[in-house]
């Protein structure tokens, strides 16, 4: 049984489930079946024939990713820069994850804010660096054992555009680069980070604009949810910067399209429960295996879920979309190098091999309409113009 199938079978006894959940069962139950229709492939060779069908293409499914991470390698090998990157990881307090829950576009929407704002405004600050840096984001919201645990990856330039206080580049900018194997100090990177997430929580819930828990809605509960926070650290990792542009790349491609568990980690479904592995990171990364009944591991897949229209992958500073091209053109002309020719993606939809005979080529030859208007023959390919 594959994941799609076990949110098919049991989310209805998940609990209540948002638009988006909803959405997410009827496409990852229904991802290359014939529910969405496919084509007949037929090899070139020794005339194989077989059926195909269409995946979903939701971005909570396991099995349409891979695709969708080629294109944006693709996209994304435009922008880099022939400088050192370093990966940065902003974690919320797990106090927070009720939160996150109830209000999952606001908390996410405060993470990436407050983020890259700390990493912007101390990058900017001449004591550490003085310069206007490139940052891609990217939301992740669970841990090993489906459990929430919000976290942003960010991917940041060693060195940026000289710039102002503020943040602005000058008339006249030139290149700062970061010292080697250096990027920010963490501590006053964390104490900034967790500063502007906790300002801007009091912002959105003194506007009413925060939706809380029942654990949060009564009186003080949540100011001392605030205060207790703002008494602690909060954990902001940083890893020494990666070697070469593709290596770059294909380092943030990891993170990038995730989804909460992979099909590979399910060890075994059945009505009893869905048992998967994960790496037990208290002990060093051991491999464990856990067991769920089937209805708590769809819950917990389904709460990481994203509000529909959430975009969990960002741009910043050097890599913000107004003038983005400009900075990055004057960047490399800085740097007097060309651009960074990122790794080539590969097209999904591009002839295979034929499995059987390993000669002749997948060619199609017919096209499969949708569950419930198929016809008694495959139409043909060059029908369906």
């Amino acid at each position: 049984m594959d994941i799609g199938s076990i949110l098919g079978r049991y989310a209805g006894a998940a609990g209540p489930l948002t638009a988006a959940q909803r959405r997410a069962v009827a496409d990852l139950s229904a991802c290359r079946t014939a529910a969405l229709g496919g084509r007949l492939e037929k090899c070139s060779c020794c005339g194989r024939q077989e059926y195909r069908y269409n995946s979903c293409r939701n971005r909570h499914c396991p099995q349409c990713q891979g695709s969708r991470r080629a294109a944006w390698l693709e996209r994304e090998a435009g922008l880099l820069l022939p400088v050192e990157y370093h990966h940065l990881v902003f974690t919320l307090p797990h106090e927070l994850a009720a939160l996150a829950s109830a209000d999952p576009r606001r908390v996410y929407g405060l993470l990436f804010e407050a983020a890259s704002a700390a990493v912007q405004e101390l990058a900017a600050d001449p004591k550490y660096l003085g310069g206007q840096v490139g940052l891609t984001a990217v939301l992740h919201t669970w841990g090993q054992t489906l459990s929430l645990h919000p976290h942003l990856h960010v991917l940041a330039s060693g060195g940026g555009l000289s710039c102002d206080r503020r943040g602005e580049v000058g008339a006249a900018p030139c290149w700062v680069p970061a010292r080697p194997g250096f990027f920010l100090p963490v501590r006053p990177l964390s104490a900034l980070f967790r500063g502007k997430f906790l300002a801007g929580l009091r912002r959105a819930h003194q506007q009413g604009q925060l939706r809380l828990p029942e654990a949060l809605a009564a009186p003080g509960a949540f100011a001392a949810l605030v205060a207790r926070l703002g008494g602690r650290g909060w954990v902001v990792y940083s890893q020494p910067p990666c070697a070469g542009a593709e290596v770059v790349l294909k380092y943030l491609a990891r993170y990038v399209h995730r989804v909460a568990i992979s099909p590979r980690r399910l060890v075994a479904a059945g009505e009893e429960g869905v048992t998967f592995a994960y790496k037990d990171y208290r002990q060093r990364g051991r491999p464990r295996e856990m067991t769920l009944r089937p209805e708590e591991f769809v819950r917990r897949f389904l709460q990481h879920v994203l509000p529909r229209g959430f975009v969990r992958i960002r741009h910043y500073g050097l890599l913000a979309n107004r003038g983005r091209a400009e900075k990055l053109r004057l960047c490399r002309r800085l740097l007097l190098k060309e651009t960074v020719a990122g790794p080539a993606a590969a097209d999904p939809e591009q002839s295979r091999r034929c499995g059987v005979c390993g000669q002749g080529v997948m060619v199609v030859v017919g096209l499969l309409p949708r569950a419930g208007q198929i016809p008694q023959r495959p139409v043909a390919a060059a029908d369906t113009s």
